[in-house]
């Protein structure tokens, strides 16, 4: 019997929280989420307080993600931060975030890369995909998610891609840019589509056993109805992860989820 994957809730801090503020965060997130069987919390703090929240947080509780990293493993690139210098700090790290695409003009190329370089340096890449509102409504999602997924995973064996995590992320969804409420038979379509382009690249036991999540204005409201969209193994949390209320909230419906599924099929 095929064992069923965990669900995946990760909190994208962003820009926000300094020092202090992040280890409140942690404290307050460590009193009001339980560890529950068949969920997995990670949390990305911005780079600054990645290092010390991993020095406060419960290991059996919350793993962390970091937000970014460089694809070179080292050398003179002043101001950056490698996948190898996030070895002992971090089990994940998101990469091709929207934001990251749009204002810093991360690349295809340049995503593949970085999506290697993590591979490399044996951390797990959150790769988030998803089109724009004018990629939407011209018909080009499926072409633009074929383009940004392929070229991202051009590098890696079937096994590499078996370990990691895709995200989808429409940004016609995402409220930092003003987007829509994304209705979840819409997103399923997508999903399904991401997981079909795996199958058909990688083969069926990959396809299997890649977690395909979803992200965009996700919030302690919204949760469950995305996770309970048939292939969606998590949600991707932006702005909801920095409230504690929030995010133990989105936790708590994943819960109910892992547990009413498992009563189903009792």
């Amino acid at each position: 019997m095929k064992k069923p994957k965990k669900i995946l809730i990760i909190g994208n801090w962003k820009m926000n929280l300094n020092v202090s503020q992040a280890s409140l965060l942690v404290s307050r997130l460590d009193k009001h989420i339980k560890t529950r069987k068949g969920i997995e919390v990670v949390l990305a703090p911005s780079m600054l307080d990645l290092q010390p929240v991993s020095m406060q947080v419960d290991r059996r509780k919350f793993r962390l993600a970091a937000q970014n990293a460089y694809h070179h493993d080292e050398g003179a690139f002043t101001g950056e931060v490698s996948f190898t210098m996030l070895r002992e700090l971090a089990h994940y790290v998101i990469i091709g975030h929207s934001e990251r695409r749009i204002y810093f003009k991360e690349d295809l190329d340049e995503i593949r890369d970085k999506v290697s370089a993590c591979m490399r340096n044996g951390i797990t890449p959150i790769l988030c995909i998803g089109e724009t509102k004018t990629e939407r409504r011209a018909g080009e999602t499926r072409q633009v998610l074929h383009d940004q997924l392929m070229t991202a995973l051009s590098n890696l064996t079937a096994e590499e891609v078996s370990e990691m995590v895709i995200a989808y992320e429409p940004v016609w969804a995402i409220s930092t840019f003003e987007g829509d409420i994304a209705k979840p038979d819409e997103i399923g379509k997508d999903l399904t589509f991401i997981r079909d382009q795996v199958k058909e690249l990688y083969g069926v036991q990959t396809e299997e056993k890649v977690r395909i999540i979803y992200g965009g204005s996700v919030d302690d409201h919204s949760a469950r109805a995305y996770l309970e969209i048939p292939g969606c193994e998590g949600v991707l949390v932006g702005g909801a992860s920095i409230n504690y209320h929030k995010f133990a909230g989105i936790a708590e419906a994943a819960y109910r989820v892992v547990k009413e599924n498992a009563e189903e099929k009792e």
